[in-house]
């Protein structure tokens, strides 16, 4: 198997973590990625065997108006202090992952520079999608082009001109000589060019061995993008949106639904195609935020962890930090956190629990490679067992404010919690403030267990709680 099928992620945001200025003056490198360096010993005891990160190159504002793909922005540092930052992490064992904006770039840009100065004689004239001499734009350009989102700083680079495709394909050569990276998250993968990416395929799966390649995809049936030939796997919108508003809805049978959706689509299935599970990132409202009762921050994460798919945390949410969406601006998503402002604690301890609980090597098989079967499902408990033909793992959520019992019959006379939690007694107090009221109320509970004979258990759920179990 795959080292990315066993991957449990953290994604980082660099820019944001480092308290990056937005606006890059292009001036002497700032070695800021020393600063994500000291976050790695965390990464590790949390769990964590990968990271994804990005974007990391040269750009004007946000990361994603690329100016130079072989340069690590200046903001950051130089490129051997990321070639640093990789090698520390494989070190750690941790394998990283870059951000490929290769759907558009930014007007600084030098292939769109040159189209501002030489406009019908320049030689990447065709570069771009589009191209209208007899328009204009904004920044009276005398020209026209397509963009990415109705924004004309991101300027549509053309992926069916072979020539732009070869610039990009030697990009990931260079990162892959240069920093050693182990895959690419496809900025925009929805709207990119399908014969591109398979083309991309084909690249990767000679470059590296097991050179994983994750696309950003929203929305739409995920399997045309995650096959044999074009994607290993694309981010899971449909599950995070589930994930929590079957939560603030109590309802379990939203969640249960888009799995089952999702595996009828041919992904998440046990040959492989896993999709990559996350319930907030840096475009989306931490969960944190997004949960109406803050004590459903323990069973979401059971399931985050449980569910058919690739596990990822997004830098911050471990500690329950918030950060809501703003009509302008994505700066609250993206803080500036400094490793020395956070010390591991109960939270920290959670996500680590389930890490080991995931890794385990009594249901390691069965989370990375097993199937799903769904065994109890009501509005507010949900029960299912992920299971391979020497692995059984049950799951149990409860996303009621009191205790509850499920019963369910097992495939075995003894069966063992590996792990339990509960976040009865969160409240919204925290606020962000990692001294707050969540730290020291997520508390493992003791499940009770009994078993009725013949395989046949009844489980006594606290309330805003998780459990898995494996059996003998």
């Amino acid at each position: 198997m795959s080292w990315y099928n066993e991957a449990i992620f953290y994604h980082i945001y660099p820019l944001g973590m480092t308290g990056a200025p937005f606006d890059n003056p292009y001036g002497e490198p700032v070695n800021r990625m020393q600063d994500i360096e000291k976050w790695i010993p965390h990464i590790k005891n949390i769990g964590c065997n990968g990271i994804y990160i990005g974007p990391l190159f040269e750009s004007k504002s946000h990361g994603y108006d690329t100016t130079d793909y072989r340069k690590l922005d200046t903001r950051l540092g130089t490129n051997d202090d990321l070639k640093s930052f990789v090698d520390r992490c494989h070190k750690e064992g941790i394998k990283v992952i870059f951000d490929g904006v290769f759907n558009h770039v930014g007007r600084d840009f030098f292939a769109f520079k040159d189209l501002k100065e030489k406009r019908e004689g320049s030689q990447y004239k065709d570069w771009f999608c589009n191209v209208n001499f007899w328009g204009n734009n904004e920044f009276n350009d005398g020209f026209s082009y397509d963009n990415w989102g109705g924004y004309n700083i991101l300027v549509k680079l053309n992926l069916w001109n072979q020539a732009v495709r070869d610039y990009l394909f030697d990009v990931v050569r260079f990162w892959v000589s240069e920093f050693d990276v182990d895959g690419i998250r496809l900025d925009a993968a929805d709207v990119l060019n399908f014969d591109f990416m398979k083309q991309l395929r084909g690249l990767a799966n000679t470059i590296k061995p097991d050179f994983w390649l994750m696309g950003e995809v929203i929305h739409g049936e995920y399997v045309r993008w995650v096959n044999e030939g074009t994607l290993h796997s694309v981010t899971n919108y449909h599950l995070h949106k589930a994930l929590y508003s079957g939560h603030n809805d109590y309802n379990y049978f939203e969640i249960a639904h888009t799995v089952k959706r999702l595996q009828d689509m041919g992904v998440n299935r046990n040959e492989g195609c896993m999709l990559y599970n996350f319930v907030d990132n840096h475009d989306v409202e931490r969960i944190f935020t997004k949960l109406n009762n803050k004590a459903h921050f323990v069973p979401v994460h059971f399931l985050l962890y449980t569910l058919p798919g690739i596990p990822s945390i997004y830098y911050g949410s471990e500690f329950a930090i918030e950060g809501k969406k703003e009509k302008f601006s994505d700066a609250s998503l993206r803080p500036c956190m400094k490793a020395e402002d956070y010390k591991e604690n109960p939270i920290t301890s959670f996500f680590e629990s389930l890490a080991k609980a995931r890794t385990d090597k009594s249901c390691n098989e069965a989370f990375t490679r097993g199937g799903y079967r769904q065994i109890v499902l009501t509005n507010r408990q949900y029960v299912f067992a992920r299971e391979t033909e020497n692995q059984h793992v049950f799951v149990a959520v409860n996303n009621d404010e009191n205790e509850a019992v499920v019963k369910f019959n097992a495939t075995s006379d003894t069966m063992l919690k590996i792990l339990s939690a509960s976040g009865a007694n969160v409240s919204g107090d925290n606020k962000g403030d990692i001294n707050g009221g969540l730290i020291n109320n997520i508390e493992t509970e003791q499940v009770k267990i009994t078993s009725m004979g013949n395989c046949y258990y009844e489980i006594k759920l606290p309330a805003c709680s998780g459990a898995v179990f494996v059996t003998e």
